[in-house]
Order: structure tokens, then C-alpha cells, then sequence
């Protein structure tokens, strides 16, 4: 890991395209400068390297700024669970506030670099600024729910509509950043993707064939294009929320 001081001004939270993700909406200039404050190191990552492991002391929180982190947990077997994929705008490191020590292993996928947040200094600066305070609750929020479809899915959905759903969730994240939703390439492996969504991986590799061959999708190596969004939605069993929005404006 390579860790640095961000005291560059163009790269403060108050200028940084993702702070819509990480900020509170509406919050005046005067507490922008404070929470100007809190992010003084970034780490740059590569590939395969760790942010923190199981049972490390919770010291931060940390903002993906670019690239992409799995959190697994190490199973007894020695196998590993991939319990989550982590997007630029995201915050992880949550799951140590509890019991004070990380309760995953953070790996970079990918090239990525993070924001150190100092959790001391976050708790300080909370209390200064109610905002901010809720807006944390907000990203909670938000992880919880994540992890309850994520449960649900495991519980009662099959194979393929896992991994449809899977795909979509990832488009919406995406598009939600500014990126291109429907034609992206795959961070995670398959082997990543079958830990994540508890099938095997010769199951991911025979599904995304069958996708493909039906024209749900467009697949070299791990550049995906999704091209008929619909029949994904209808796979998976969930409502496209696009076009949900569309109907809502008709008379």
C-alpha cells in the first residue's frame, strides 16, 4: 500500500465529483470547510493488495475514490466469502464501528485508491455538524438494506436470477456515478462473482452463455453489454425502476 497526504485543494471533499455520495445535501459553506478537514491521507492500491484484515482495530473508515474493493470473510475451511463489491462514492470499513475491530478482509480488485476518514475525527465532527451526522445514518442505512436484498437473493432467488439481478444492480450503481450503465467491464473475476452470489463458477461462466445466446446480453471476456434491460428485469423478478419512472409521467 501506498499511503499519501491529500493536501492538494482540488482533491477536497467540497470539489470532489463523488461527494454526493459522501456528503449531506444542502450543507452550508462554513461546514464544508470543517469536513475539508477530515480526509488528509489517501492509499493507493493494487490489485490483490489489503486495505485492513479481519480483526484489525477500527482506526477509519474509508471512500473509494476510484477502482473497486471485494470484502470477504475467511471462512474455517479456508475458503473465502465474498460478501460485498465496493464502487467509487462508497464507504467501507463500517462493519468494525460495532465491536471496534473489522469483521472483513477489504482487497482491492483492481488498481483503487481510498479516502482515509479517522473515525475519532469523524465522531468529533458529527457531533459539530448534525448533518453530517445524518447523513452517515443515511449510508448505514443504505448498506443495511443492501445486505438484506443481498440475503434474500441467496434465500430464495435461482441461479440466473442472482446473476441478472447482480448485473442490474451493478448498471444502476454505475449510472448512478456518471458511467456508462448498460456496456461496462467486469472488475471482479467470475470466480469473485460465483463467491458472491454462492453458486458455483462453472454455473456464472454456463449462465452468462445462456444470456448471451438468448440476447440479453453482450459478452467478450469481461466487457458486458446489457442489451435487452427488460427481459434482465423480468429474469431477475424485480421491477424496472426505469421504466416505472417513465410510467409515473403519463396522464
Amino acid at each position: 500500500m501506498n499511503f499519501y497526504h491529500s493536501d492538494n485543494p482540488a482533491s477536497k471533499c467540497s470539489v470532489c465529483v463523488l461527494g454526493q455520495f459522501c456528503l449531506p445535501v444542502g450543507i452550508t459553506a462554513s461546514d464544508i470547510s470543517k469536513i475539508d478537514t477530515l480526509v488528509k491521507e489517501r492509499v493507493h492500491l493494487k490489485k490483490g493488495e489489503s486495505l485492513y484484515r479481519h480483526g484489525d482495530p477500527l482506526s477509519s473508515v474509508y471512500s473509494v475514490r476510484f477502482g473497486t474493493l471485494k470484502t470477504e470473510y475467511a471462512l474455517e475451511d479456508g475458503r473465502q466469502q465474498v460478501i460485498g463489491f465496493h464502487l467509487p462514492g462508497e464507504i467501507i470499513g463500517l462493519d468494525g464501528i460495532g465491536e471496534g475491530q473489522y469483521q472483513s478482509e477489504a482487497i482491492a480488485v483492481e488498481e483503487s485508491e481510498v479516502c482515509i476518514i479517522r473515525y475519532e475525527a469523524f465522531e468529533d465532527l458529527a457531533r459539530q455538524i448534525p448533518a453530517l451526522q445524518q447523513q452517515f445514518h443515511r449510508i448505514l442505512s443504505r448498506e443495511l438494506t443492501q445486505d438484506q436484498r443481498h440475503l434474500l437473493s441467496l434465500g430464495t432467488m435461482r441461479a440466473e436470477e442472482r446473476l441478472a439481478a447482480f448485473l442490474l444492480n451493478l448498471s444502476q450503481r454505475l449510472a448512478a456515478r456518471g458511467y456508462l450503465n448498460h456496456e461496462f467491464d467486469l472488475p471482479m473475476s467470475r470466480v469473485e462473482i460465483a463467491s458472491y452470489l454462492g453458486i458455483q463458477i462453472e454455473t456464472v461462466s454456463r449462465m452468462l452463455s445462456r444470456f448471451a445466446e438468448s440476447g440479453l446480453v453482450q459478452i467478450k471476456q469481461r466487457h458486458i453489454k446489457l442489451i435487452d434491460v427488460d427481459g434482465l428485469y423480468e429474469l431477475a423478478g424485480i421491477p424496472n425502476p426505469e421504466r416505472a419512472r417513465i410510467l409515473k409521467k403519463i396522464p
